[in-house]
Parts: C-alpha cells; structure tokens; sequence
C-alpha cells in the first residue's frame, strides 16, 4: 500500500540522513509555503514536526516562511507547539464573517483574532527571542504603480504585476521589495536573492503585523500601511515574490526541510498561472521535501486539499465539514511522518533526486 507521505531527497541530504537520521540531522532551514487553508492539511504533522524534530533543539534553524507558512512556524516556536498548532486549527476552521462576501477590513480583523488566538499572551516575547528557532516573515512591500492600497489604483498595480511578471519575474521587482521581519540573531537569509531583499528585527511590537502583512491577499485583506521597525509601506502578502520560494542554490550550510502541500513549486503568487515556471520536484541536494501522496489526494473528499476556494462554492456548514475530516485525515500523514523518523530505515520509502 502507498504510503499516505510522499518524501524527496537530494543527493546529499538523503546520504546525510542515511547514515545519521533524522533526529541527529543538521536541519539549518525549514522552510513554510504560502497556500491558506492548504496548510490544515500538514497541521497533524506539524505537531509531530514541533514535538520530535525542533523541541529542545540545540542547533541554530532559520525558519523562513511567507503567509500562512510563516503562521505555522510562530506556533511551532511556542513552548508547547501542540497546543499552539491545535489553537490555530480550532481558530481557523470555524473562523466566522458577517457575509459571504466580507470586506478586507473584516478578513484582516479576523486574521488577527486568529493570530491573537493561537500565539496567546506570551507568543510574541516567544518568538521574537528565542533561543535557535529563528523566525524569518517574508513580506512584499510595494513601491511605484503597485502602491495603491485600495479600489481602483490597487487594481492598476495588481494589473501591471501581474503583466510584467508574465514576461519576466524580475519584472515584479520593479512594484515589489522583499522585507523580512527577522529574529535579531539572522544577518542573511537563505533562498532570498533579488528584490531589493532588505531585513528588519523582529520584535515583540511588530511580530503581529508582520505576521498579518505576511498574509495579506490584495483585494481580499487589507494591506499593513506600516510596521514597526520598517520604512516605507503598503507591505502585502508575503507569496506576491515567495509563494513557494525558489530553490536554486542553497547559501547556508545544512539540510532544508520542507513539509509541502504538493511536490511542485510554484516561485510566485502571479506564476501560479504559469506552467513553465513551476518545475516538478525543483530539489537541490540539501533538499528534504515532503507533501502528501497522490494515494492519500485521492482518497479526500472531492479529491483535494482545502483551498481558498471552498468560501465561494460550499456552505459554512459543508466547507467546515469537509475542512474536519481533511484535518483528521492530516493524521495519517502525521503518522506515516513518525514511523518514518523513529523507524530503523530513515530512508524507507523516499525518493532520493
């Protein structure tokens, strides 16, 4: 039978993981994908990925992640990660609005109850100072035509984004800059090249609004006006540059880690419409990629993961039902992620690329 976890592995990073396991491997990244609602579906392995891999952990990890990927590394910082994982699944599954077609006001209002929810009273100070977990929040801060923050001149920036990144990526560097809100431990940033790349301390002021910025869909939230400890502003969803990141050469020394919604990934939120620029299983040899099965998609109601989607066309009542059963069927990829890391073959069942 298949597997319900899919795992990828460079060269080197299985060589490394094959001699030393998993617990003993030198994780130096993990790394948090932009996606939504997509994110339940590896929330059951995230609370294996906190207990088994990161807690207690010794060695320095840089935990870069834009929009909901950066939401589920603040609660894996936490002292008790579990508890935090399972407040944000509660907060996120029955998040409720006062129409089917809220405004983005109301969206980031709820964004932040959220947040507020499952980081609790202490989350920020947490975060902002910890020990080795390092937190790295991937923003998109406009500039030029993609300055507008609201109605028809957000419309004319998204436009020409969405034009100009057809014809060549760089293009978007022209609208947007990448801002990463940083622990103050981090000097330079893993898979970030181009885009003006600039880092500002994170700090128990500005962790929220980083973390809401971070995840600010235009036309569906409200953007972050400003932050503190940064200059200038509107700062947008951090997926606008790094909806998946792009893997091409790896500048820190250790593995990456990557848990995943899928085993393709899509460089920016305007190339999601782009073939060409999403690569299968883009792997470099640090690499450690692992996203649920094409067995395990299968066997999901209406064969898929949650997605953003699912607002428009089901009830609130058949979009939680169906949310639930995806987050207890998230188990057995939390499941299959345990035997894999305490079995005696740490490469059982893993594609080495």
């Amino acid at each position: 039978m298949q597997s319900a976890l899919s795992v990828y592995m460079g060269s080197e990073a299985a060589k490394t993981i094959g001699e030393q396991g998993w617990q003993s491997a030198p994780f130096s990244t993990l790394i948090g994908a932009s996606g939504g609602p997509k994110w339940l579906i590896l929330s059951e392995l995230d609370k294996v990925l906190g207990h088994a891999l990161l807690l207690g952990r010794g060695e320095a990890m840089t935990l870069l992640g834009s929009s909901i990927g950066t939401w589920r590394h603040a609660c894996l910082s936490l002292n008790d990660s579990g508890a935090a994982i399972s407040r944000l699944q509660q907060a996120y599954l029955y998040q409720e609005y006062s129409c089917a077609r809220p405004s983005p006001i109301e969206v980031s209002e709820v964004a932040e109850q959220m947040l507020r929810r499952a980081l609790g009273p202490e989350g920020a100070r947490q975060i902002s100072a910890h020990p080795t977990l390092r937190n790295a929040i991937v923003t998109a801060r406009a500039k030029g035509l993609a300055r507008g923050e609201s109605g028809w001149k957000l419309g004319v920036g998204m436009a020409t984004a969405t034009l100009g990144n057809a014809v060549s990526r760089k293009a978007l560097g022209l609208l947007f800059d990448r801002v990463v809100f940083c622990h103050s431990e981090l000097s330079s940033m893993p898979f970030t090249n181009g885009f003006n790349t600039q880092l500002t301390p994170l700090d128990e002021l500005n962790l929220i609004p980083a973390l809401k910025a971070s995840g600010a869909i235009p036309f569906l939230m409200k953007c972050e006006p400003t932050i503190p400890g940064a200059s200038g502003g509107p700062f947008w969803d951090g997926g606008i540059i790094d909806y998946h990141f792009t893997l091409k050469a790896n500048q820190t020394p250790g593995l990456v880690l990557y848990p995943h919604f899928r085993d393709r990934l899509t460089p920016g939120w305007f190339d999601k419409m782009l073939r060409w620029r999403t690569p299968q299983r883009s792997v470099i040899d640090q690499l450690v990629l692992m996203c649920p099965s094409n067995a395990f998609l299968a066997q999901l109601p209406h064969g898929k993961i949650p997605d953003r989607g699912d607002f428009r066309v089901m009830s609130p009542a058949d979009r939680v039902a169906y949310w639930e059963t995806c987050v207890r069927e998230s188990g057995r990829l939390a499941e299959a992620f345990h035997n894999l890391i305490s079995g005696d073959d740490p490469l059982r069942g893993v594609t080495v690329l």
